[in-house]
């Protein structure tokens, strides 16, 4: 598992790696890991998820992550005890139906090395957690961050409407108008 420490220093290795084979990317995260690095949550997590790397200032799908990349990031792995997947593009799906709206205009840019990592914004965040969470259920890993990251309603509905864009199907709407409601948005359904 990965706490805000040790996701700090693998990825500082990670750049070091990268640097001594001259290699360059930016990555794209959301997830458990990008709150971890942005201090919104302390709950340590398995993975450091990537939604796109960035190529000519435009965001594409990293899958496959380059083979280069993966090997480094194997290498980390080794060293530090990580899962061989601690850095994936388990999300890279979201890509096929668009980030919200301005997302790439708000992230938080990090840099260890020639590694430049880009992280969800806090409202980013709600946006996927409230899409992951609506999939979920309320005793996921999703709905706790939800909860830790203390939206407002605006923000809920907000990622609400994005998460209908992926799934605007009438059981997800139902399933999401139930989470926002444990989430204290109780006329969702209306304001969708």
């Amino acid at each position: 598992m990965l706490n805000s420490t040790s996701l700090e220093s693998a990825l500082e290795a990670l750049g070091i790696l990268c640097a001594e084979r001259n290699l360059r990317y930016e990555l794209v995260a959301v997830g458990g890991s990008g709150l971890l690095l942005l201090g919104l949550t302390i709950r340590p997590t398995q993975d450091l998820d990537i939604v796109a790397m960035v190529e000519n200032g435009r965001y594409v799908k990293p899958t496959p992550l380059p083979a280069p990349l993966v090997e480094v990031i194997g290498q980390v792995a080794g060293v530090m005890g990580l899962s061989p997947s601690w850095i994936n593009a388990g999300p890279a799906a979201l890509l096929d139906f668009g980030l919200p709206e301005g997302f790439a205009d708000r992230v938080e840019t990090r840099d260890y090395g020639p590694i430049t990592l880009r992280i969800a914004s806090h409202g980013d965040q709600v946006a996927l957690k409230v899409y992951a969470a609506t999939d979920a259920g309320p005793d996921s890993k999703h709905f706790l961050d939800l909860r830790k990251l203390a939206p407002t309603e605006e923000e809920l509905l907000g990622g609400g409407r994005w998460a209908l864009g992926h799934d605007p199907s009438a059981g997800f709407r139902s399933q999401l108008v139930g989470c926002l409601a444990d989430l204290g948005v109780h006329d969702a359904d209306a304001s969708l």
